[in-house]
């Protein structure tokens, strides 16, 4: 007899449809697995058996064929050993095989006939939404994630009788509801705040700018300067997520497994900080069989490399595509994903390999050429997509005793919200730019126009620092975010010298010219 059972495999963030068909008939013992499966699904015949069994079912000893339909696409883990088993159970007459019709099946079986969590529920409920399925049985643990999504029921249930207890009465069992907008009203503290910064004036300036436009910025300083401590609060002045946002967070980290159990829903932007060893795979995801890397799961958030210099140049270097078009294609032989990666990344560097070249007290011990081969290290096509760049001095003795705090990140969080108000009014017309970090040129010239006085002095600045092209229009985002945060619609002159000051590299390159000229 044949069985068909409705479940999905995941693509990316996608769930693509897939047809558990099972057929059982005459012949000796034996299970054969077909479409594609990997090592952890040809594993499921020996877990449905066991668990089979262990749930009070017969488990028919005979020719069992299982087919996951398409054939020509890859299964992958152990999501489909719900579906298997129930198909099992269906095409041995042992269910009734048209209860199954209404639902999408996913959850690995343990050897006693439980169901272990799985990854990517949400994307699976998202996928039964989009199949026309009123319904999805997922195990338990993963019921808070899929229930965010609205327009499918989800019911988390946690054994394979208690499963078939449901198809034979689903009306003794209430769907599970959560209100996503409720849990992304929730307030929690963070013992992270901007007020714990003692001086650093121009850092914190450069702080608020970069939160309020989503700008890629740059700390350089010597060790003890609070280029980490300054990195780490950023977080805490950024705007909060949107209901999209939150949702689009939540796909990715359920899709690698690293939504916590305890929460169904993103509520704060990411803040990733991978170490300097990660892999190029970890960090812009890959593998045999790829997984979102650090760039996806700083969506919507924060990427920070500190000591930035001691990550290998071919990583850093794989991070300029993610940054200029805000998702990360991975192509393999059958077919090509795509994880949306649009973040803000702040790197942090010493300015030598002593970390004291240009500190006043400290005297820098490197030559020239150890300081050249060091910054050889971010290329120059990196640095490009860098908005802000800035000098952090060791704080004064008179700052670092100062017992008045400094201003707290909520209230630096209004005004980044209040910008964030301004340029989502602006971009009205394009759902998907939200930040005025993300402005191709058509928007530029619109949003950017530039009056005789200024335009002289940008020209002025290309040539004298020689600014690239993009270097230019970068310029002109952070100007046009630092006109947001005065409230006013034009950038004037003085909002372009300002976006100028935090180009420190170029500037310290032209001296160095100067000076070799001299």
């Amino acid at each position: 007899m044949l069985a068909c059972v409705h479940s999905a495999a995941l693509a990316g963030i996608d769930a693509l449809p897939v047809t558990v068909e099972v057929h059982v008939s005459m012949g000796l013992p034996q299970i054969v697995v077909v479409g594609l499966p990997d090592t952890a699904v040809q594993e499921a015949k020996e877990r449905i058996k066991a668990a089979i069994q262990n749930a009070g079912f017969v488990f028919p000893m005979r020719r069992i064929i299982i087919n996951l339909a398409p054939g020509d696409l890859k299964k992958v883990g152990p999501s489909f050993d719900l579906a298997i088993a129930l198909g099992v159970l269906a095409a041995s007459e042992q269910i009734d095989g048209e209860l199954l019709k209404h639902y999408l099946f996913a959850g690995e079986l343990s050897l006693d006939s439980g169901l272990r969590p799985i990854a990517g529920a949400m994307c699976l409920a998202l996928g039964a939404k989009d199949m026309g399925l009123p319904g999805i049985v997922l195990p338990q643990s993963n019921g808070p994630e899929s229930a965010i999504v609205e327009g499918v029921n989800t019911y988390a249930l946690t054994t394979l009788r208690e499963v078939t207890h449901f198809l034979n009465h689903p009306d003794k069992y209430k769907p599970l509801r959560r209100d996503p907008a409720a849990l992304l009203n929730r307030k929690t503290i963070s013992g992270i705040d901007l007020k714990d910064v003692r001086g650093q004036p121009l850092a914190r300036r450069a702080l608020e700018i970069a939160a309020s436009g989503g700008h890629n910025l740059l700390l350089l300083g010597p060790p003890g300067s609070g280029k980490t401590m300054l990195a780490r609060r950023l977080s805490s002045i950024l705007p909060p997520l949107s209901l999209e946002e939150a949702l689009e967070s939540t796909r990715v980290y359920s899709v690698a497994g690293l939504l916590p159990r305890k929460d169904s829903l993103i509520v704060h932007r990411p803040f990733r900080a991978p170490h300097h060893s990660i892999s190029a795979a970890a960090l812009v995801g890959g593998g045999s069989f790829p997984k979102p890397g650090e760039v996806s799961l700083a969506h919507n958030g924060i990427l920070f490399l500190d000591e930035a210099t001691e990550f290998l140049r071919p990583i850093l270097e794989s991070l300029r595509q993610p940054l200029e078009e805000g998702q990360v294609l991975i192509s393999r032989a059958r077919q090509s994903l795509t994880f949306p990666a649009r973040f803000a990344i702040v790197l942090a560097a010493n300015p030598c390999p002593c970390g004291y070249f240009g500190d006043p007290a400290v005297p820098c011990r490197c030559s020239s050429i150890q300081r050249s081969n060091y910054w050889n290290r971010l290329s120059g096509p990196l640095l490009d997509r860098i908005d802000l760049q800035i000098l952090v001095g060791r704080p004064k003795p008179e700052e670092i005793t100062r017992l008045t705090l400094g201003e707290s990140s909520a209230d630096v969080r209004t005004r980044v919200s209040a910008a964030r108000e301004i340029q989502k009014e602006r971009f009205s017309e394009w759902p998907d730019l939200r930040c005025n970090a993300r402005m191709e040129t058509a928007h530029l010239r619109r949003f950017c126009v530039l009056d005789h006085q200024s335009q002289k002095l940008l020209e002025n600045a290309v040539r004298s620092l020689n600014l690239s092209a993009r270097s230019a229009d970068r310029i002109l985002k952070v100007s046009r975010t630092i006109a947001d945060l005065a409230g006013v619609n034009h950038i004037s002159s003085t909002h372009l010298a300002e976006a100028l000051q935090f180009r420190s590299l170029e500037r310290m390159a032209s001296e160095r010219s100067i000076a070799t000229k001299n």
